[in-house]
């Protein structure tokens, strides 16, 4: 069974900004939540474009440093890279890797620490 439209699905849905990129940094897919927290800085237009060059240099060697640690070991998976307190939320980057366990890119995850306020089960309009 082809899981492809399932995964993208889920992705699509989610409210959090997923921005996926190859090794070589370039934007491949930004979710629908990514282009709209971005749209200021092109939004969906990023696409196709480098990540380097929405950041400043001392991200540019965090980001380098990050994908080198990912490539040193298939254990290598997840790093802390942010906390925004005024979102409360904290940002990792995902190594993202084949059917082989090789790195084959990475994504942008946010985690929001704040505590649902819509009602359980809560369905309508």
């Amino acid at each position: 069974m082809d899981l492809s439209p399932f995964f993208k699905s889920i992705v699509e849905s989610d409210t959090a900004a997923v921005v996926v990129c190859d090794l070589s940094h370039n934007i491949i897919y930004m979710n629908p939540a990514a282009k709209q927290r971005y749209a200021k800085s092109g939004g969906g237009k990023l696409v196709g474009r480098s990540l380097m060059d929405c950041h400043g240099e001392q991200s540019q060697k965090r980001i380098t440093e990050v994908v080198s640690w990912f490539k040193s070991s298939d254990s290598h998976n997840r790093v802390f890279t942010f906390h925004n307190a005024k979102e409360n939320k904290d940002v990792y980057m995902i190594a993202l890797r084949g059917e082989n366990g090789e790195l084959i890119g990475y994504y942008e995850k946010h985690e929001y620490r704040n505590a649902e306020t819509v009602k359980l089960y809560n369905m309508g309009g």
